[in-house]
């Protein structure tokens, strides 16, 4: 069975989704309303299993018409805290969030190759899981809860998309092996003794002390680890807090680090400690240091990867199926290839001709509708390789 572009009749009607689910937007584990849409188009197609292991996530089963190999498909579904700036007739109508990372046209690719696959059962020998998932933006993620769950037993492969304004509309991203870091992040503070700025010997600089961390902690990445390796350290927050004229008793900092390796990353809360903690005692400063592990680095499967770039070819064409570097940004679809094979793949949004340039997260963030219909077809497509093949 193939599924053909010029075959697919409903990109209206995914778009029309896309547009419904954009002017209601809400925020990680508050998708209340965004799961009861998505449950009820479910269950209006028919052909599907529809049931909710978690609250505000829906998971759907296609069984074929015969025993075979199982895939998932993913979407997630939350949006984020921002005020929409796009002035487009279905602009978010939830004061202060807005679907600016595409989630709404992952739910709605989803829901159309929902549609189309369970129009076409009787075809199919296997059984194929779509996965609509909450809290994707917000630690600790709705994937480990839903692995968690047991969502992902007996499934062979999982595979995931994101919309992405880095990539022209028509064209695909793929990344074999690791595609996106590990996001975690730490907070400090830095302990001194504060006193009158004009008499800097009875104190303990706790601004002076914390502004050399910043810079040495930067040495870790040029000194202290292997220049092929990949790492990013992110001082995000710095906060002082006194009157002008007064040095602080102490400052609070935070942090986001960025990793590929696994074996590095168990290495690096120890790295910036040793640090902070030479430079803290040089002054007679004390400090308070948190690290926090977040969402894992997403390691595409070489085999599924081949696949779904096989599929990409024949739904777009050789030129626009790109390879792409892997990203420093994180995602929670890490907690299923931690559980099973899969892909995380790319398609693009970015059309400068219609001034659709804005990054992710960005509050006038768009999207070229065309990507969707394109992204909903090599969901399609590489189901029905993945149910009839294995990837090798």
């Amino acid at each position: 069975m193939s599924v053909a572009l010029q075959e697919i009749q409903i990109k209206e009607e995914v778009i029309k989704w896309r547009r419904y689910l954009h002017m209601y937007p809400e925020l990680s584990y508050e998708e209340e309303k965004s799961s009861h849409f998505v449950y009820k188009k479910l269950l209006s197609f028919g052909n599907l299993e529809v049931s909710k292991p978690i609250k505000n996530s829906v998971i759907a089963k296609l069984k074929g018409n015969k025993p075979g190999r199982t895939i998932a498909l993913r979407a997630d579904m939350d949006a984020l805290p921002i005020t929409e700036e796009t002035n487009v007739d279905f602009a978010s109508k939830n004061t202060g969030v807005m679907h600016a990372c595409g989630h709404d046209g992952h739910m709605a690719m989803l829901l159309g190759a929902a549609k189309i696959l369970s129009q076409n059962q009787d075809k199919i020998t296997g059984e194929i899981v779509f996965i609509f998932q909450h809290a994707e933006e917000q630690f600790p993620g709705g994937a480990k809860e839903l692995v968690e769950s047991g969502v992902l037993d007996g499934v062979d492969e999982i595979i995931g998309l994101h919309l992405m304004p880095m990539i022209d509309v028509g064209k695909i991203g793929i990344t074999y092996g690791p595609a996106m870091a590990a996001s975690d992040t730490f907070t400090l503070i830095i302990k001194g003794k504060g006193g009158h700025a004009a008499i800097p010997q009875n104190s303990v600089d706790s601004i002076a002390i914390a502004a050399q961390i910043v810079s040495n902690l930067q040495y870790i990445i040029s000194r202290n680890v292997d220049p092929l390796e990949t790492v990013v350290i992110s001082i995000t927050q710095f906060v002082a807090e006194s009157a002008i004229n007064v040095i602080p008793e102490q400052v609070k900092m935070g942090g986001s680090v960025r990793s590929f390796n696994p074996e590095l990353r168990k290495k690096l809360p120890a790295m910036l400690e040793k640090v902070i903690k030479g430079i803290t005692e040089a002054h007679g400063a004390a400090f308070e240091f948190n690290y926090h592990y977040g969402y894992s680095p997403v390691i595409n499967t070489d085999a599924v990867t081949k696949m779904i770039h096989e599929t990409a070819v024949e739904v777009v064409g050789e030129d626009s199926v790109e390879r792409m570097k892997p990203l420093m940004t994180g995602e929670d679809f890490s907690a299923y290839l931690e559980k099973t094979a899969g892909c995380f793949f790319f398609v693009g949004v970015r059309n400068e001709s219609k001034g659709i340039v804005h990054p992710l997260h960005h509050p006038q963030f768009a999207i070229d509708e065309d990507s969707l219909d394109i992204g909903m077809n090599i969901l399609v497509n590489t189901a029905i390789k993945l149910l009839n093949e294995k990837p090798v």
